[in-house]
């Protein structure tokens, strides 16, 4: 294990502070003063930054006009994002984009990847079930029909072809087309992807993964509203018909595809509490009572040490679980093992240290003038985004019940 970053890796971050250094995480209405969504898309002009930088595009390889990067890289520019609260789908439609590259069919690749990658499609993921609470993939149903009509198309059975349904390929067997049933909550920027990357359980207990475009026959939005006061929202699915071509059918694509979404929640979390401590540390640094900087006395200095301690417990994690992630390499416990430390941290952690950050600023930490609470309401967003740390550690329990130690 290294967590040395390489020269890569490290111009992606640069690059991503240099885009990143412009943008105010107050560029939008409080979440606190604005009823319904602060704003009615997402930062456009951000998101065009970030095409041209070629950051859009750094999981994919040189062949789609990609940098060939891995998750680690993704997770740097993550963190960086998170620190300026950078309204993006940047998580997500990189995500989906590593799961049609990895696990699609040619004819997705061919029409997604290279276009997604210069920013001119958006793609998202509905990961959080129906209610939040129960596996995503459980929430909608998928079966596969065949007809004269649909899109038919033969695959190689390869993992990277269509039409083979054996769970190897990405589509049906024959081509046909998928027909999908179920609701999936607050799925993140709905309102603004071309395509929701929609996981779905079949007959056979299979886990599949559709691209479902926005508008099409079936497809029902409805408004929901998180903490950060982004809009969200319900898919509900009746009867949509998917061609086989835009169904992921190969083994563990959705279980990759979480794991690199959580994976990419810590490294938000982990930009996030970084710029909230170091706020915490200016405030307090400044603050005087009784004559003296109230970060000089003995209480609050040591709940900010025991928040740097969250802090590099959130980063030692997330960089073991990208790395498993991104390398492939074996150890004691599956890679999701990793993964669900990661998120048991971040997700406490970040908890923790907005926390005692608004203690330690006192009133001036509730004023809607001062940025401090929405980070504390984007925080509580990542906290429970792809399962809440009691999730996490349940998963835990399990994999070492599956896999003892010593």
């Amino acid at each position: 294990m290294d967590f040395t970053f390489t020269e890569e890796q490290q111009a992606a971050a640069e690059a991503a502070r240099g885009v990143f250094a412009g943008v105010a995480p107050d560029a939008v209405p409080s979440p606190a003063l604005t009823r319904g969504a602060v704003a009615d898309t997402f930062d456009r002009a951000l998101w065009d930054r970030l095409a041209a930088a070629d950051l859009l595009s750094l999981l994919l390889d040189e062949e789609s006009g990609g940098a060939g990067l891995d998750a680690v890289a993704l997770c740097l520019v993550l963190r960086e994002s998170a620190k300026v609260l950078a309204r993006v789908p940047l998580l997500e439609h990189s995500a989906a984009l590593a799961a049609v590259q990895a696990d699609g069919g040619p004819e997705a690749r061919s029409a997604l990847l290279a276009r997604a990658g210069r920013g001119e499609v958006v793609l998202t993921v509905a990961a959080n079930g129906r209610t939040g609470h129960d596996p995503a993939e459980l929430a909608v149903t998928a079966r596969l029909e065949h007809g004269d009509d649909a899109d038919t198309h033969t695959g190689t059975g390869t993992g990277t072809g269509t039409g083979t349904g054996s769970g190897d390929g990405a589509g049906g067997t024959g081509g046909g087309s998928w027909v999908l049933d179920g609701v999936q909550t607050a799925v993140p920027w709905a309102y603004d992807a071309d395509f929701t990357l929609v996981p779905a359980r079949t007959g056979d207990d299979r886990s599949v993964l559709a691209l479902v475009p926005r508008e099409h026959q079936g497809v029902v939005l409805a408004e929901q509203i998180s903490t950060t006061g982004e809009r969200l929202g319900e898919l509900c699915l009746e009867s949509v018909r998917i061609p086989a071509r835009d169904v992921i059918t190969a083994d563990g694509a959705w279980e990759r595809l979480r794991a690199l979404l959580a994976t990419g929640t810590c490294a938000l979390a982990l930009g996030l509490g970084e710029r909230v401590l170091r706020m915490t540390g200016d405030y307090t640094s400044k603050r005087e009572q009784f004559g003296h900087p109230i970060a000089s006395f003995q209480a609050v200095a040591v709940q900010t040490a025991d928040r740097y301690i969250d802090l590099r417990a959130m980063e030692v994690t997330l960089w073991q679980a990208a790395w498993r992630i991104a390398s492939g390499a074996p150890g004691a416990l599956p890679a999701s093992g990793d993964v669900a430390v990661a998120k048991i941290w971040a997700s406490d952690g970040v908890r923790r240290i907005v926390q005692t950050a608004q203690h330690l600023h006192g009133g001036f930490g509730a004023d809607a003038d001062y940025p401090l609470h929405r980070y504390h309401a984007w925080a509580k967003h990542l906290e429970l985004s792809l399962g809440p740390a009691a999730a996490h550690e349940e998963a835990l329990g399990d994999l070492l019940a599956a896999h003892p130690l010593g």
